[in-house]
């Protein structure tokens, strides 16, 4: 047994803020003194229908009564369920289940090096990512990573990725080599700094993809599950992605993710060559078909659409108050303010009692539940104009 006792007993991974939070519902939580805080992080763009929806809860309870866990030897009838309804509202036809969206890069990866070799018999592997991107912490998922201060202290990293710039349609002359397989991008990269594709440069990657039997995979984890007003982000721009990822938003806040590949990539995988023990086990399943029915049963993602087209005009209005805001962008529910010091922002916003997040040190994150409403986004807008005066003095 050991004798050095530490105070925490918890690895130092995390930079917690001095918050321990107890309880949520819808746009809300509570820390453990009953104080009352607007969340507009749901989660890491997890709890997309807000905290402890009750069409979720419901299905949850049901499930906990019935069977927990049982592994992919058998079949779960809600799991598949649920790939049917994934695959009904995407372009995909088989879906992998796993738990986090780290796991589901895993599997893209694997997937995209194993269809090019053992599908099409070459001998290529190498993926093409950009900067400033972020898909995991994972080896592999690290390795796909475009950014260096993330990938500090893990070298050598996993061979087979390359890096491009991103939005840079001059820099696409280099995609393809002779060992590229696949590409994988984000429509908007968070972590990276909030920022959308253009749809010129997605464009030019779905057309060199498609001329060169490459791979187009799309990470979807932040994006997906109605973040950006459709039910993936990749249906606003015209393009069919042959492998999508996800997770986050896709439990609710319950640990699933995944990937949904055409039926051509699908063939990349046979028994065997991939699995994952707790991977859309009946719990995790439950909470996914329960999220996923209601955004595609109700009107949830239209009106997050409308929510996302007021929180910015919000916010540019905002802008034109505030002159240590440099710029907005994003897209939908998921906007990103430019300033010089994020986490001043971030924590300011914290002592008013509103949780928001920084991507880097110059960008301010917004992630309202899709459930958010105008009541909500103002009072939001109202503390975050008080937070810039404050730090404007």
């Amino acid at each position: 047994m050991s004798t050095n006792v530490k105070s925490d007993p918890l690895m130092s991974t995390y930079n917690r803020f001095p918050l321990t939070l107890v309880k949520g519902k819808g746009s809300y939580v509570w820390d453990e003194e009953g104080v009352q805080y607007l969340d507009y992080t749901s989660g890491i763009a997890t709890c997309n229908l807000g905290h402890v929806p009750d069409v979720v809860k419901e299905k949850i309870e049901e499930q906990l009564q019935e069977l927990w866990h049982c592994s992919n030897l058998y079949h779960i009838p809600v799991q598949e369920k649920l790939a049917s309804l994934l695959v009904e509202n995407s372009v995909g036809d088989a879906v992998f289940f796993c738990n986090s969206g780290a796991e589901a890069n895993e599997a893209a990866i694997k997937l995209a090096r194993r269809y090019a070799q053992k599908v099409k018999g070459t001998d290529a592997y190498e993926i093409v990512t950009f900067t400033q991107s972020f898909h995991g912490r994972t080896l592999a998922s690290l390795a796909a990573t475009g950014q260096e201060k993330l990938q500090a202290g893990f070298y050598p990293m996993l061979p087979g990725f390359r890096y491009l710039p991103y939005n840079d349609v001059s820099a696409l002359e280099q995609l393809v080599s002779d060992k590229t397989c696949a590409v994988l991008l984000e429509i908007v990269q968070g972590e990276g700094g909030v920022v959308p594709a253009s749809l010129e440069w997605i464009t030019e990657v779905a057309k060199l993809c498609k001329e060169h039997d490459l791979l187009l995979m799309v990470d979807e984890i932040q994006t997906g599950m109605g973040r950006t007003g459709t039910l993936f982000a990749y249906e606003q721009y015209g393009i069919q992605p042959d492998v999508i990822s996800i997770a986050k938003g896709l439990g609710s806040g319950f640990p699933i993710g995944g990937i949904i590949a055409n039926e051509k990539a699908a063939k990349g995988f046979e028994p065997g060559t991939h699995g994952s023990t707790f991977g859309g086990n009946p719990l995790a399943s439950s909470a996914g078909l329960a999220t996923v029915e209601y955004l595609v049963t109700s009107d949830v993602i239209q009106r997050a659409k409308e929510s996302g087209i007021y929180l910015e005009s919000q916010l540019q209005e905002l802008k034109t108050q505030c002159p240590m805001i440099e710029d907005i962008r994003g897209k939908g529910l998921l906007q990103g303010l430019v300033v010089k010091e994020a986490a001043k922002v971030v924590e300011k916003a914290r002592q008013h009692h509103v949780l928001i997040l920084t991507a880097g040190p110059n960008v301010v994150r917004i992630l309202p539940p899709l459930t958010t409403t105008k009541t909500e986004i103002d009072q939001f807008i109202n503390i975050l104009k008080l937070v810039c005066k404050q730090l404007e003095s």
